[in-house]
Order: structure tokens, then C-alpha cells, then sequence
């Protein structure tokens, strides 16, 4: 039963850790393949602002450890079949609670940006922010487009 707990806590710990691997998703944020890569830059103005929250991932961070949590967990209850049962029963239910737990971790605040560009042209950006106090109405701001991808900073 001692190793169990530890076995527990263990793969918490682990899921923890990798949880707090996740790359953000805020303007001044860069993956690594996006490094020297070439991007066009156009100013605008911010025209609004609105909060949003970006959805976490789910992935088999989450589930892989609530499983075995569940399962180790469902052991220890009854015997014979219903010991079976139960570590089926904890295993899946474990899975789900997992993968509910690394959604959550991961969620995080963003901002839909609509900025009127110096073209004419009016975007409407998604990205994470620390604060939702990061932009206002009226700022100046640079746009840099990368094909599909956009982020915006201040000019």
C-alpha cells in the first residue's frame, strides 16, 4: 500500500511537471521552429478589445497518469473480480479526470484584438495575454503575419 502512494505521487509529480512544459501563446512568445523565420510587419491601431479564454489542451499527458492513478487506486478496492472491476472502473475513470485536470492547467486568458491596419484593412487576432489590460482601444500596434499565423505587439 506504501508504494502505491508512492507510485501516486510520483506520476502526479511527473504530470505536474510536464504540464508546466506547455508553450504559451502570447505575442511575444516563440516556438522554436518560428525562430529566423521571415515576417511581414504592418502597423495599425486597436480598435477593441475583448477577453476570451483560451481552451487547454487534452492529450495523453493528462490521461495516461490519471489512469494509472485510477487503476492503482481501483487495486486496492475488494477482491477477486470485483478487485478487477474496480481497477478497470479506476483506470477509466482516472483517464477522464486526467485529461479534465490537464485541460484546465492549461487553459489560459487571451484577448480577440481587432485592429484597423494603416492599409485599411480590419483583423481580428486571438492571443494570449498576461493581463487584459495589455491593449486599449486606440494603441498603436504592429502586426507580424508569418502565413496563417499572426501576433500582435506594440509599435
Amino acid at each position: 500500500m506504501k508504494r502505491s502512494i508512492y507510485i501516486i505521487g510520483g506520476i502526479s509529480l511527473l504530470m505536474l511537471g510536464l504540464t508546466g512544459c506547455v508553450s504559451g501563446l502570447q505575442g511575444d512568445t516563440y516556438s522554436r521552429s518560428e525562430a529566423r523565420q521571415v515576417q511581414e510587419v504592418e502597423f495599425g491601431t486597436i480598435l477593441s478589445t475583448n477577453p476570451v479564454v483560451i481552451e487547454g489542451r487534452q492529450s495523453d499527458v493528462g490521461q495516461l497518469p490519471g489512469a494509472i492513478i485510477g487503476g492503482v487506486a481501483g487495486s486496492s478496492v475488494g477482491e477477486g473480480k470485483g478487485q478487477e472491476i474496480f481497477t478497470i472502473l479506476g483506470a477509466v475513470g482516472g483517464a477522464v479526470v486526467g485529461s479534465i485536470i490537464e485541460e484546465q492547467v492549461t487553459r489560459a486568458q487571451g484577448l480577440e484584438l481587432t485592429v484597423k491596419m494603416d492599409s485599411g484593412k480590419i483583423l481580428s487576432i486571438v492571443q494570449e495575454v498576461e493581463s487584459v489590460n495589455s491593449f486599449i482601444a486606440g494603441q498603436r500596434v504592429r502586426v507580424l503575419t508569418q502565413g496563417a499565423l499572426a501576433r500582435v505587439s506594440l509599435e
